[in-house]
């Protein structure tokens, strides 16, 4: 094997470990040096050029740009995902037939369908779902974002809350948490046009809180006035 590919091979099982034990600044600074190696590697995108180890090196890549993405979930990074994404899907298109596919594949293509639906970036959602084949449609993954997508815009904001008992994935429960805050921030919205008061039970049932107290903190951080 090539020496610099070892090398790369050797610093990702670094980023890996220190990932597992959340060290992120460790992941950032080795996730920036693996970036940096791979751009020498005339097999990856965009020019695929059919190298000698053309496809452990565009597998190697894959498999870095996808921690990639975790690690931005894990850091709450939206901007970090959305550039790491976008890095990572020509593997997901241009390479397919050049590498086996990723078991990680349909978990991050959801997972960016998710991130669509609470950045309220809907035409972006639908034009995702329809490059995405009928195979991928019926994985439990991207189901679970289509059918938040129905709910969300059905105004059915119950099953949006309780999707997250229901989540595919343990990445998902990051922007499901977000997705929460978007539509409590919703109803509070149109709560407040609706009623001159609200007791303290009505509004809870009505923002969807299983206890006083956190509705009580809600209010506190999202809306003191």
């Amino acid at each position: 094997m090539d020496p610099k590919l070892t090398e790369i091979a050797q610093t990702f099982e670094r980023f890996k470990a220190a990932s597992v034990r959340n060290d992120f600044d460790t992941c950032t600074r080795l996730l920036t040096q693996l970036k940096v190696s791979l751009i020498e590697y005339r097999s990856l995108p965009p020019m695929f050029e059919a190298t000698p180890n053309a496809v452990h090196e565009l597998t190697l890549a894959r498999d870095i740009y996808e921690h990639a993405v975790v690690l931005s979930v894990k850091m709450e990074d939206q901007e970090a995902f959305e550039r790491d994404f976008c890095q990572l899907k020509p593997y997901y298109t241009d390479a397919r037939g050049r590498i086996p596919q990723s078991t990680q594949e349909y978990p991050i293509l959801g997972l960016n369908l998710l991130r669509l639906l609470v950045q309220n970036r809907i035409a972006e959602f639908h034009t995702e779902l329809e490059l995405l084949s009928s195979t991928a449609l019926e994985n439990p993954c991207i189901k679970h974002a289509v059918e938040l997508e129905q709910s969300f815009m059905e105004g059915a904001y119950n099953r949006v809350l309780s999707a997250r008992q229901t989540v595919p994935h343990e990445t998902y429960v990051h922007f499901m948490d977000l997705l929460a805050k978007t539509v409590r921030d919703e109803i509070a919205g149109c709560s407040e046009k609706a009623y001159d008061t609200l007791s303290v039970n009505d509004a809870r049932q009505l923002l969807l809180f299983s206890s006083d107290k956190d509705l009580l903190e809600y209010i506190k951080e999202e809306h003191p006035e």
